[in-house]
């Protein structure tokens, strides 16, 4: 589709956009909420900056599309393909996310609290915070969800909902470079989580819940355990 042919009909109030073809297309800075886009193919598109609030992304493919600083708060994203696509600085507050695909993505100083994440596949994703922000998980619901070899360093995921998720060998320690914060999982539910093979170096754990977690091979160094509920 025509970029000017998508915002004339944007701007004269259709919303229907289904099954577009918007590859390697450039919408910096452009608002395009509440619209629907389900099925849709970005790949390779820059879309920085884009006000997608509230719109519909359902199935849609995003695969290493540049996505920085765009707004998806209270998008539906179920089912889409973000497959190493850079989601730096994106606000994806209270975002459907469920059984997405995240492998590769980046992630850093993404704001993605009260953010629905139950099934995602985010293997090897990139959540280590930006010079300006960390990474913002609080609440976020990733139930089940493969962050295996993840990078979370320094995120918030202050009572996130990982129950039986995949951490196998993530990185959730606190990091080593100037100024980075623990990884926080204060009250987070980790029940029947692998965390085998998992660095939760110097992350805090206060009252997180670990029943049933594997923890095999896991390190715990400088981790504070205050009022967890261990395995």
């Amino acid at each position: 589709m025509d970029i000017n042919e998508l915002l004339k009909r944007y701007t004269q109030g259709e919303r229907e956009f289904q099954k577009s073809n918007l590859q390697e297309v450039e919408l910096i800075k452009v608002n395009l909420s509440r619209a629907d886009f389900s099925y849709s193919d970005f790949r390779s598109s820059r879309l920085g900056k884009t006000n997608f609030s509230a719109a519909c992304f359902l199935g849609a493919d995003f695969s290493e599309a540049i996505l920085w600083g765009t707004d998806f708060s209270k998008a539906n994203l179920e089912k889409a393909i973000l497959r190493e696509v850079d989601l730096s600085g994106a606000i994806l507050t209270e975002a459907n996310l469920t059984q997405v695909n995240l492998i590769k993505a980046t992630l850093g100083g993404a704001n993605l609290s009260l953010a629905q994440l139950p099934g995602a596949i985010v293997y090897e994703a990139d959540f280590r915070p930006t010079s300006e922000q960390r990474t913002n998980l609080t609440q976020a619901n990733l139930s089940a969800a493969n962050l295996s070899y993840a990078k979370l360093n320094g995120a918030n995921l202050y009572q996130a909902q990982l129950m039986n998720a995949q951490l196998c060998r993530a990185d959730l320690s606190k990091g080593i470079w100037q100024n980075c914060l623990p990884t926080d999982l204060s009250e987070a539910n980790l029940q029947n989580a692998d965390l085998s093979y998992a660095d939760l170096s110097g992350a805090i754990l206060c009252y997180a819940d670990l029943t049933g977690a594997d923890l095999t091979g896991t390190i715990l160094t400088n981790v504070d355990l205050t009022g967890a509920i261990l395995p």
